[in-house]
């Protein structure tokens, strides 16, 4: 189905009838730009970037975004882990540089555009953390009321920021699909904007944002792969969409193979994309960002990943603190376990050989690692304290 309006939507009306409790949504809607149209008076990706993307945003003005500093996060070059040079490209974009230290920042900032531009003044959403610190950030830099509703055992980090960013907060007893649900139903009865990825279709559209900072990053160059955590499957569709638009305008030659990489203890999105009948089983995994039963994204995601000839992969979660701790070591950049969860998928393709020489790989960065200090503590090793004699120095050097 498709629909021309101007009005607030998030699912499609007809095809969401259709929807099953406990089966991943169907009826996410994307948005389709008029790209003939936009030929006529862009003719190239400089004349994109100009005019601040527009041309491919679902707001009218610029100035709706944030003033804060969202995007334009760094990619790192990396020629060597562990003392080993890599015979291939490793690139980290690392978007634990933007304001609330997550990707989620690119949505967040969109729907907050799209609001303020609506006038509507109260956003809501589900999170298990993440983007619920960036909807808070993002409405406090706006003047916009945040309300946050998150499982009881998100990461206490993501609760104070959530707390200190001023929005209201609503723990829940029970998962974050619950949480989801609960939101919905607010949106419906108090008529708050909804924030929930795989339900508004704009938090795909502020997350397509890297997708054109990497083929600039890149000097124009088509990365060989990407690897993105995944969970509901937002994040991955974004990045696909950005791609797509670029494709579709003819200012790319081809689609990059995108590495969907998911937890092994919370595989629901990959395990049942060739699958007849949608299975879930429960998640349990240190990465609480992609800690997903019910991906919500499932069906667009599934589509993306087989029009384009996506590949995936799962990882443990000793390998994904393995991933952070050789991250950090390496680099000097500390990733929460989401993100280190994309470059163990890289490690893993390496590992069988599955990356040619020379090639291009980006790893995609989400979040920061103090967002969730506990779940490296297995790693960490303080010494006790020593008086300060450089004695006990020297023993403890030993």
């Amino acid at each position: 189905m498709e629909y021309d309006t101007e009005d607030t939507i998030y699912l499609c009306p007809f095809c969401s009838k259709q929807n099953i409790v406990n089966l991943p949504p169907k009826g996410v809607l994307k948005i389709i730009y008029d790209y003939r149209k936009i030929k006529k008076t862009v003719s190239c990706f400089d004349d994109l970037k100009n005019k601040g993307f527009i041309d491919l945003l679902p707001v009218n003005r610029i100035n709706s975004l944030p003033n804060l500093r969202v995007g334009k996060t760094p990619l790192y070059t990396i020629s060597k882990l562990n003392d080993e040079n890599l015979n291939f490209h490793l690139h980290l974009k690392d978007d634990s540089q933007n304001p609330t230290y997550s990707f989620k920042d690119r949505a967040s900032a969109l729907v907050s555009a799209y609001a303020k531009e609506k006038k509507l003044t109260t956003i809501v959403a589900a999170s298990t953390g993440n983007a619920g610190s960036s909807l808070a950030g993002i409405c406090a830099s706006q003047g916009q009321k945040a309300i946050v509703m998150v499982p009881e055992t998100t990461p206490i980090a993501k609760l104070t920021q959530i707390i200190m960013y001023g929005a209201t907060i609503v723990p829940i007893k029970g998962t974050y699909d619950e949480a989801f649900d609960l939101s919905v139903k607010a949106t419906e009865e108090f008529g708050w904007y909804n924030r929930n990825t795989a339900f508004n279709p704009i938090t795909i559209e502020g997350k397509k944002s890297v997708s054109f900072e990497l083929i600039e990053d890149l000097n124009f160059r088509i990365p060989d792969r990407i690897f993105i955590p995944v969970g509901d499957g937002v994040i991955i569709s974004g990045v696909y969409k950005g791609f797509e638009d670029l494709y579709l305008l003819n200012f790319i030659d081809r689609m990059p193979v995108i590495v969907a990489v998911q937890s092994k203890g919370s595989d629901n999105l990959v395990r049942n994309i060739n699958q007849n009948v949608f299975k879930i089983i429960p998640s349990n995994t240190i990465a609480d960002s992609i800690s997903v039963d019910i991906p919500r994204n499932f069906h667009m995601t599934k589509e993306f990943i087989q029009k384009y000839y996506g590949e995936s992969v799962t990882v443990s979660d000793e390998e994904i603190i393995e991933a952070s701790a050789i991250l950090a070591r390496n680099t000097g950049l500390f990733a929460e376990p989401a993100a280190a969860a994309a470059l163990a998928g890289l490690l893993s393709f390496k590992k069988e050989g599955k990356l040619a020489r020379n090639s291009n790989n980006v790893v995609l960065l989400t979040g920061s690692g103090l967002k969730d200090i506990n779940s490296v503590r297995s790693i960490l090793k303080i010494p006790e304290a020593i008086y300060p004699l450089i004695d006990n120095l020297k023993n403890m050097l030993q």
